[in-house]
């Protein structure tokens, strides 16, 4: 089975991980990571996103150590627009959160007009935060909690830098 799924992951946290987890369990896995240009262009609330080179590195660590778990193989691929990698051959499976379910629905139309077969979408839930809210990036990035949820109000937050 080739799984595949997307994001900015910046910074990575215990939400993305149970995404990880889950298309590694179905199969080979692939990510489309966002380029610098898709991360701003994809936010829903605007804050600093780390270059693309930074972001792989942290991705490739966290990948790399679930394909030796489950046995698998992973490649990370640039992705420059939405739907990316996705609307190619060779996948099989969509892995997304809920909030990036009508993307995949997106990604089935586009898939329909070039003839190709619709992946089967699989929802992953989001994993829920020590308040109750969810596990973001953009929580983790603003100092309210860290990367496993837990509540930081000494943090402030990420810097802009200059």
């Amino acid at each position: 089975m080739q799984v595949a799924l997307g994001g900015t992951f910046d910074p990575i946290h215990d939400g993305h991980r149970r995404l990880f987890e889950h298309a590694f369990e179905r199969g080979d896995v692939t990510v489309g990571l966002t380029s610098d240009e898709l991360a701003q262009e994809t936010r829903h609330e605007e804050r600093h996103v780390r270059p693309f080179e930074q972001r792989r590195a942290d991705l490739a660590n966290e990948l790399s150590a679930l394909a030796d778990e489950h046995d698998r193989s992973y490649e990370i691929r640039r992705l420059s627009e939405p739907t990316g990698i996705a609307v190619e051959e060779g996948f099989d499976v969509l892995v997304v959160s809920p909030e990036t379910e009508t993307g995949g629905k997106r990604v089935n139309e586009r898939r329909r007009e070039r003839d190709l077969d619709p992946l089967d979408i699989e929802v992953v839930d989001h994993l829920t935060a020590e308040d109750g809210g969810i596990v973001s990036s953009t929580r983790i990035v603003n100092g309210e909690i860290d990367e496993h949820g837990s509540l930081t109000p000494e943090r402030e937050g990420r810097p802009h830098p200059n």
